[in-house]
Order: C-alpha cells, then sequence, then structure tokens
C-alpha cells in the first residue's frame, strides 16, 4: 500500500482488518519493522484522538515520529501552483512537500475543507499534491471528503460487537451549531458497505451524500422508523451537499435520546468524537454501557498502525 485516502485504497479488506484485530492483541509484534525509519504527521487542522492514535500506532511500530501544526508552526502554505506569491503565503507545497521527503518515509496529512467550493474541496488538491510532490507513501488523517482512519476503526468497532452476520447499522444526522464537512460520514458509510453491513442513512430533506459513497445503503428521512431494530446508531453532523456548506435544518429533535434508543434492537451508540453532549446526544446515551465511543477512539490506535505496518512492508 502507497496511499490511503479511502476504502477504495485498500485491495484486502479482510486482511488489513485481521491485522487491525490482532495488533490489538499484540500491538508490539511488529516492534522492529519501522526501525530506522520516520513518520511525519502534518496537521492544518486541530486534532486529539487522530494525531495521538498515529503517534501511538507509530510507537508500537518502532518508528520515529515528526510532527508539525503548519498554521501555528511553520509557514503559511500555498497550495495554487503559478500564482505570484505577494500575500501571505511564504512557502508553497511544493518546497514543503520536498522538504517532507527528506525528513520522513511516511507521511500523514489533515486538511479539512473549506465549505465554499464544493468543486475545489472534492479535487482534494492538498492530499494528492503532497503525493505528487513528496512521492512517498500518504496517509490521510482527516480531509475534505474522508476520514478513512475514522472509518476503518469503526467498522473494526461494529465487528467487535456485532451479534449477527448481517447487522443494521444507523447512520443518522444530529444537529450542531455550525457547518461540519461530510467527511466523517462519507468514509464511514463507504467502510460500512465494503465490510457488507445493512446500512441505513437517515437525515433531514437536502442533506443527502455524495453517491460515491453512499451507494447500496437505503436512505431515509424518518428517523424513528430508521431506528427500528437497529443494532448499531451513529450519529453525526454534517453540512449539505447539494447547497453545499449550508446549515438547513435545526431541528434539536434529532438529538439521540434514550427514547430513541430503545426503537432499537437493544443497539450501540457509536460517534467519532468529539462530540456536543446534549445537542447531539443525551448525555444519558452517552454515559450508558451502550455507548462505544472509547472502544472507537481506542481501535484508531490499531486501525492505524495496520495501515503503517502494511506501508513498511511494501517499501
Amino acid at each position: 500500500m502507497n496511499q490511503f485516502f479511502s476504502a477504495d485504497d485498500v485491495s484486502d479488506f479482510p486482511a488489513l482488518m485481521e491485522d487491525a484485530l490482532y495488533l490489538k492483541q499484540h500491538p508490539f509484534a511488529f516492534s522492529d519493522l519501522g526501525k530506522g525509519k520516520t513518520l511525519g504527521l502534518v496537521f492544518f487542522n486541530p486534532s486529539l484522538r487522530t494525531r495521538l492514535s498515529s503517534q501511538k500506532a507509530a510507537h508500537h511500530l518502532g518508528l520515529h515520529v515528526l510532527s508539525i501544526n503548519v498554521n501555528q508552526e511553520g509557514w503559511t502554505i500555498e497550495t495554487q501552483d503559478g500564482v505570484v506569491m505577494d500575500g501571505a503565503a511564504g512557502e508553497h507545497l511544493k518546497e514543503a512537500a520536498g522538504v517532507l521527503a527528506q525528513y520522513c518515509d511516511i507521511i500523514g496529512i489533515r486538511c479539512f475543507p473549506g465549505l465554499k467550493d464544493r468543486e475545489a474541496d472534492y479535487r482534494e488538491e492538498v492530499l494528492t499534491k503532497f503525493a505528487r510532490y513528496s512521492q512517498r507513501p500518504m496517509i490521510s488523517l482527516e480531509s475534505a471528503t474522508g476520514h478513512p482512519l475514522q472509518g476503518f476503526a469503526d467498522v473494526m468497532t461494529i465487528i467487535e460487537r456485532q451479534r449477527r452476520p448481517k447487522p443494521k447499522v444507523v447512520l443518522t444526522w444530529a444537529p450542531h451549531i455550525k457547518a461540519l464537512p461530510q467527511a466523517v460520514p462519507n468514509s464511514f458509510a463507504q467502510w460500512t458497505l465494503r465490510a457488507g453491513f445493512d446500512l441505513t442513512i437517515v437525515h433531514p430533506e437536502g442533506y443527502e451524500l455524495d453517491e460515491r459513497f453512499t451507494r447500496g445503503a437505503t436512505i431515509m428521512h424518518d428517523q424513528d422508523k430508521a431506528l427500528e431494530g437497529a443494532d448499531f446508531v451513529y450519529a453525526k453532523s454534517w453540512s449539505s451537499f447539494r447547497e453545499y456548506g449550508q446549515i438547513l435544518c435545526h431541528d434539536r429533535s434529532w438529538m439521540i435520546t434514550d427514547e430513541k434508543m430503545d426503537r432499537t434492537n437493544q443497539g450501540y451508540f457509536m460517534h467519532c468524537l468529539p462530540v456536543r453532549r446534549n445537542l447531539k446526544v443525551a448525555d444519558s446515551v452517552l454515559d450508558s454501557p451502550r455507548s462505544l465511543v472509547l472502544q472507537q477512539a481506542h481501535n484508531r490506535i490499531f486501525a492505524a498502525q495496520a495501515v503503517m505496518k502494511n506501508m513498511l512492508e511494501s517499501m
């Protein structure tokens, strides 16, 4: 594996999942694999779980880690080609990527969308240009369109907890005070469908996701009906894809409560974190034994470790 931007980059999904589950039980089994090699983590946006889980995964494999917050610790980076750099940006992505290639054997990039120009965001220029100009194995630590490490860890969590071969999984839109990207729901849908689960996506009118990620899922607008018989409920807020970056609904009744979880098949609650309590989900759900949010966060380590292991073995 030379690139990990989405589930489409995984040629053997069962093998990668088997690796992640094995590494969770034996985290230091390949502790010499990364000896003498360096992982570079580049953050254009804030991070807690992604940063720390990636560092922990690298430690398990013997990798050295270099990490930088670009907007706070480095020069502002120009991403467009052919421009006159007489503005705020002090360094071009070409040189930044080239320098990283001198220092790092694997590079991870985190870069959120602007939520203004759908075509520009969905071209994923920052990720693809870093890959082109560095010529190093590249991991998406969340981008404009996807969060593959989160999606991988989410499916790993479902596999660990599933009570039947093809569980019913519901991805439900949840309210939020600001517009959020479609990255997490895109990846969750893509990875869940790749795993062969029965996926229902429920949201208010106007929140349909890009069909490239949801083809094969059942799409609904009645949350109560969608939750009936669910084995797993994943709550996430996202802004409109059609009316790009816009908040079209402010209905707080979409929040997940105990009453809604009672409609499920003794279902588990999932969320990628961070989560706004009593806006997206009630305290009573989040603090109950049915909540898997900390297990999901823990599995982020081993999802990242499995990807890094695969890349190291391909070198």
